[in-house]
């Protein structure tokens, strides 16, 4: 029997070139971020999504302008994804004043009201309900607006998440559920930890509808998303999006990821690298060439490196920014 013929997704020369910087972006940063890792610039946790930086570029690429978008700790992808300065991110990195949050945030607490980014949330799941309630107010001011909520295959089995889904199916809430199943949570294969694997299919009790995803694929989560941000702002209610992803670095920079082979790493590097797939069909249409993608790159190194200067150079903040952010005072 012949193997099903592989569907060329429709894209155009613009908007692939855009998609690649993107996730091109994201790659730099990231790579850089774990190097001022190693020197010691960057204190605490710090976790990289080099490898799933197809997931948040498709699905930015879906959305509007306005919806939401709230995750967990792996975040700075997403930030840069929605257009958040690369100097602001890095900075709060380094836990400098011109940061995001002014330095006290680090690498997993970050926001932008400007630009619908809720965070970074270090707790493993505390976003899920947040989002839904991001989609609460949506509904309740009809604006038109859905919210995007990321997690991972870890997250996936902890309680708070199948509350959020009931309630945002019962009350029909335009929230999309993104699963960044990395295939790994924290350091456990999801084969040994999880008796349900589709976690796509974890919101059929509540009547909650989803779909599973190439996440190495920017034009196939770009399709899926449009599909269910669609259904959740017709009034439809939320959906679940199982992006299937991988990380090739460890958990955080702390983790060895002795529980994978480097061969399993290097053949999702070599056959499923998002980079790659954006940059062979570029080549393949002759939309570039090498020569315009080195540029390309170059041109993102000098933003990254530019980046590394600032959180390098701006001051840490003064002690009294202990005191500022904890308590807002409104009249009664």
């Amino acid at each position: 029997m012949a193997a099903p013929k592989k569907i060329i997704k429709k894209t155009t020369k613009k908007e692939l070139l855009h998609l690649y910087r993107e996730m091109l972006l994201i790659r730099r940063f990231e790579e850089k971020a774990g190097q001022l890792y190693g020197m010691g610039l960057i204190a605490g946790f710090c976790h990289l999504y080099i490898g799933q930086e197809a997931v948040v570029t498709g699905v930015n690429a879906a959305i509007k302008d306005g919806d939401q978008m709230i995750t967990s700790y792996r975040d700075h992808g997403h930030m840069l994804a929605l257009g958040m300065s690369a100097r602001g991110v890095m900075a709060e990195l380094t836990g400098r004043s011109g940061g995001y949050s002014r330095g006290k945030g680090g690498s997993m607490h970050m926001f932008s009201v400007e630009k619908s980014f809720y965070g970074g949330h270090g707790i493993v799941g505390a976003q899920v309900p947040i989002g839904a309630g991001l989609g609460l107010a949506n509904k309740y001011l009809d604006n038109g607006k859905i919210s995007t909520v990321f997690f991972g295959d870890g997250a996936a089995n902890q309680g708070q998440v199948y509350e959020a889904l009931n309630m945002a199916q019962l009350w029909k809430l335009p929230t999309l559920f993104i699963i960044e199943n990395n295939q790994y949570a924290m350091g456990t294969s999801i084969a040994r930890s999880t008796a349900q694997k589709d976690l796509y299919k974890r919101g059929l009790s509540f009547g909650v509808k989803g779909v599973q995803v190439d996440g190495m694929d920017v034009l196939a989560v770009r399709d899926a998303t449009k599909k269910a941000a669609a259904h959740a702002r017709s009034g439809n209610g939320p959906m679940i999006l199982e992006m299937m992803t991988y990380r090739y670095r460890g958990h955080s920079m702390s983790d060895p990821a002795k529980y994978r082979t480097r061969e399993e790493v290097s053949e999702m590097r070599e056959d499923h690298d998002p980079i790659d797939m954006a940059k062979n069909r570029l080549l393949k249409e002759k939309w570039a060439d090498l020569d315009a993608l080195k540029a390309v790159d170059k041109d993102i190194k000098s933003i990254v490196a530019d980046a590394v200067e600032f959180a390098k150079t701006s001051p840490e903040p003064d002690p009294s920014e202990l005191y500022t952010d904890v308590l807002l005072e409104v009249d009664a």
